[in-house]
């Protein structure tokens, strides 16, 4: 019997010419590759498993029963803190609403209530877009400039005048009261005591805003039935005496 020189091969080989004996077409009928192509096998539907569970608790007082997680979530806990995303103070406070007192008006005389003029009472004059208000002395009378002020260290009185005849410059806002920075650079070498700080000195500029709204301030003032009285009502400093009490006046 002769022997099978095929033997061990697969059932498409290459022949000695290099081409293989069966082509694709008769292997794709071999195999049967058609029975299997559209042939397809229903899953099954995967059982939903509930996500809580009622579980009974003793004790008259909780309830009976309670919900009750199935599989507890994983506690994830970053490694690192990540850097939160619009933290700045221009990004933060800037679509805060500016609120203010009712009490606040312009024309409202107030009292300073801390800083350099405290004591000292003023004329509000507007509120800025950061919140804070404007207000003058005048500086003529109490020498209070024109200055922004927080709405907390003010305390409004009941006395008030007619300021919507004064026009404040559209440049005073709060870019106007920014702080310039001086050009005097720190000198590493010498004596440290030579490096003096330059004394602040009003701008032109802020001089003629003062005046230009001192002046129409102080012409509200007289045309109010007391004007004369109000002039000495600003010169005059607010303090207590001993047995004043804040909170048992009316301002």
């Amino acid at each position: 019997m002769a022997k099978n020189k095929n033997k061990g091969k697969p059932r498409n080989y290459a022949l000695d010419s290099g081409v293989y004996r069966f082509s694709a077409s008769k292997m794709f009928h071999k195999k049967a590759i058609h029975k299997f192509l559209k042939k397809t096998v229903a899953k099954k539907p995967a059982d939903k498993k509930p996500v809580f569970v009622e579980k009974k608790i003793k004790g008259d007082k909780n309830g009976g029963t309670r919900m009750v997680r199935v599989k507890k979530l994983t506690n994830n806990v970053p490694t690192m803190d990540l850097k939160k995303k619009n933290t700045t103070r221009k990004s933060v406070f800037s679509k805060h609403s500016r609120k203010l007192r009712p009490s606040l008006t312009p024309g409202v005389v107030v009292i300073i209530l801390a800083g350099v003029h405290k004591g000292k009472r003023v004329v509000v004059l507007k509120q800025l877009e950061t919140g804070l208000l404007l207000i003058t002395g005048p500086l003529k009378l109490n020498g209070c400039p024109l200055r922004r002020i927080n709405q907390r260290y003010l305390l409004a009185t009941k006395t008030s005048i007619n300021v919507s005849g004064v026009k404040v410059p559209e440049t005073i806002n709060d870019k106007y009261f920014a702080r310039v920075k001086s050009d005097n650079k720190v000198k590493k070498d010498g004596n440290i005591f030579e490096n003096k700080k330059e004394d602040y000195k009003p701008s032109e500029q802020r001089k003629a805003d003062q005046a230009s709204v001192d002046k129409q301030v102080l012409e509200a003032i007289k045309k109010h039935p007391q004007g004369a009285a109000l002039k000495s009502y600003f010169k005059a400093g607010f303090g207590l005496n001993k047995g004043e009490y804040p909170h048992k006046m009316i301002f």
